[in-house]
């Protein structure tokens, strides 16, 4: 039993069909749910899957709780701790690496997260990353 952190891509390509990483999502999430991982999303990952669904109207909004509520997944709060890292990941790694995205590495960091999973093929290999249907 481990832990694995969701990013916004992950979460958005699972509930959206038509999403060219759909099914590598979904087949991410087994797999993690099988070998009985806990899954955490960080606050700015949720609030980034938020604005689609936000726009067309809270049974959208609702929708995505409910999805993460069924995979029992907790939203994490954005810690000093975790502001901290993601700052020295940012400084590390330059403007290629967006904040939203080194929040989710930073937050996986802190949290000891076995896994991090993203869509983001960009995202610099950690060990923990796994880029989930080849990236975009």
């Amino acid at each position: 039993m481990g832990l694995t952190v969701l990013d916004a891509g992950i979460v958005i390509a699972a509930l959206d069909a038509s999403d060219a990483h759909h099914e590598a999502a979904l087949d991410a999430l087994r797999d993690a749910r099988a070998r009985g991982d806990a899954f955490l999303v960080p606050a700015s990952a949720y609030a980034e899957v938020l604005v689609g669904p936000s726009r067309r109207g809270a049974d959208a909004v609702a929708t995505v709780d409910a999805f993460l509520d069924a995979l029992a997944a907790t939203v994490e709060p954005a810690s000093r701790e975790i502001a901290r890292a993601a700052a020295a990941l940012r400084a590390e790694h330059g403007r290629g690496l967006r904040l939203p995205d080194v929040l989710v590495l930073a937050t996986g960091a802190v949290a000891g997260a076995d896994l991090v999973l993203t869509t983001d093929a960009g995202w610099p290999a950690t060990g923990r990353t796994v880029h989930v249907g080849g990236g975009a």
